[in-house]
């Protein structure tokens, strides 16, 4: 048995990575019995299968990305996409403009005057969006990795379907007190503040989606996935529409699926319903999921914004164990150099460089978190931002784990967190048994399909940790530092 230790910690501000091998003993050898201090590992004991991670395309993203010069650019998607990268397989991107935008664009500008969509078009797509997903694909094979898949997402039907906008009661409680209007009403149908679908435009926006997903795979991007509608109940300042589940559940079952089945889709693509907060996920997918809809639902996506609610993953997987668990966005919200999304409203209340650290763990608490409730896919939120959280054509910005300024890109702590898992779970690895001796620790436990573990371990506390693994009658020593993430593979067992 084999075991080398990957630690990041934060030294001056900036990730600092260290690899060693840890040395390995026969608990027969050990000079007394060995109780205290012990993480106990069952490689026989597998739960769900753990697929992959991935980040989101945005226009926001992919125009940075278009924007460098030819090197920087193979730098950064080799980054997430080359040989010595994170290693991603999954890409999302939005349908039409979202608020990671440079704009509000739709594939069809009036389908009120062409009812037909005679002029759909994804020439918006293939401005920025389609070429960095191509170079997205061409290093990822040239690597030599699991081949790309990507996710859909749509955030609005067109504005001329929709109607006005209406602020769901919940959606403050999540977006609100930013000293910006959410959901905040008016007269006109628009892309953005929610409104909810026409049911006169369910068939329409049926065919709209389905040529959305046609186009896409003509052009040779290998969509399968596609989620009903990102945040389902939001009503936010940017693109948004509001559903009920039994409104989306009619959609799909007496629209979507019948044209994605017309078309040819519904063998190919696999349908996500929910996609935003995991604290009513249960619920919704309650309401959605009968005897007729559940062969059309692959899964349940899910967002990060309201908290742990690790629970609510368990209880979806407990619920619906035939079903793929997603979680599709997440992201710090705060701008880059800043540190919160309140900073100028509240005041400071961290150093910057505090606050890059704090999402790193807290990105790592969480996925940690879902993979032990039975998550099986992970995709963050955009691949890359620019210095003002942005660009995105509403106000404010959100951070990510690559910073672009200047046509120059750095990666930062949530980058090197992901890594810890993305780079050492390798898809089709079955989450494993563990026991832990107390809670300094957070952990998760992975079987590759080449028998190699990789165990995760988070130490957020300010105290140093030291634990002895028992595995199979064997025996490794490691230590687990004040704020740290390390992750430790073992081979030859």
């Amino acid at each position: 048995m084999r075991c080398i230790q990957y630690t990041t910690w934060a030294a001056d501000g900036e990730p600092v990575r260290r690899e060693c091998e840890l040395p390995v003993t026969h608990e027969a050898d050990e000079p007394k019995h060995l109780e205290s201090g012990v993480i106990g590992l069952y490689p026989q004991m597998e739960y769900q299968t753990i697929e992959g991670f991935g980040g989101a395309m945005t226009e926001s993203s992919a125009y940075l990305l278009s924007r460098m010069e030819e090197t920087e650019r193979q730098r950064a998607l080799g980054a997430f996409f080359g040989p010595d990268g994170n290693r991603l397989r999954f890409i999302r991107t939005h349908m039409d403009s979202c608020d990671f935008s440079l704009e509000e664009y739709q594939a069809v500008e009036d389908p009120i005057s062409d009812p037909e969509l005679a002029t759909f078009s994804l020439r918006r797509d293939r401005q920025y969006i389609i070429p960095m997903i191509r170079e997205a694909m061409r290093m990822n094979d040239a690597a030599g990795h699991e081949p790309l898949s990507v996710l859909l997402s749509p955030w609005s039907p067109p504005r001329q379907w929709k109607t006005p906008p209406e602020r769901p009661q919940n959606d403050a409680a999540v977006y609100g007190g930013s000293g910006h209007e959410e959901g905040s009403g008016g007269s006109q149908p628009s892309r953005c503040n929610g409104g909810s679908l026409r049911p006169e435009f369910y068939g329409p926006w049926a065919k709209y989606l389905a040529k959305y997903v046609l186009g896409y795979l003509e052009e040779g991007i290998p969509v399968t996935m596609m989620t009903l509608q990102n945040e389902s109940v939001a009503a936010t300042n940017w693109d948004s529409c509001v559903w009920t589940a039994q409104e989306q559940k009619r959609f799909l079952k007496d629209y979507l699926y019948p044209e994605f089945r017309r078309t040819g889709l519904a063998e190919k693509i696999d349908l996500f319903i929910w996609d935003h907060n995991k604290e009513r996920m249960v619920e919704w997918a309650e309401q959605m999921i009968d005897a007729e809809t559940d062969t059309m639902i692959a899964g349940l996506a899910f967002h990060w914004y309201s908290g742990d609610h690790f629970e609510a993953v368990q209880l979806a997987h407990d619920a619906f164990p035939d079903k793929i668990l997603m979680l599709s966005e997440c992201c710090g919200l705060h701008a880059p150099g800043q540190s919160s999304f309140w900073e100028g409203i509240t005041g400071p209340t961290k150093t910057p460089m505090r606050a890059e650290e704090d999402d790193a763990r807290q990105y790592a608490h969480d996925m940690i978190g879902n993979l032990n409730g039975g998550m099986n896919r992970w995709i963050d939120w955009n691949l890359c931002v620019d210095e003002n959280g942005g660009p995105r054509h509403v106000p404010y910005g959100f951070t990510a784990g690559m910073i672009v300024q200047n046509g120059i890109f750095r990666t930062n702590m949530t980058y090197e967190y992901i890594a810890h898992f993305s780079r050492h779970i390798r898809p089709g690895a079955k989450r494993i048994g563990f026991s832990r001796c107390d809670d300094r620790v957070e952990a998760v436990a992975a079987k590759n399909p080449d028998g190699s573990i990789a165990v995760v371990l988070l130490n957020r506390t300010q105290e140093d940790g030291l634990y002895a693994f028992r595995v199979q009658g064997e025996i490794i020593r490691f230590a687990v530092p004040a704020g740290t993430i390390s992750t430790l593979v073992i081979t030859d067992l």
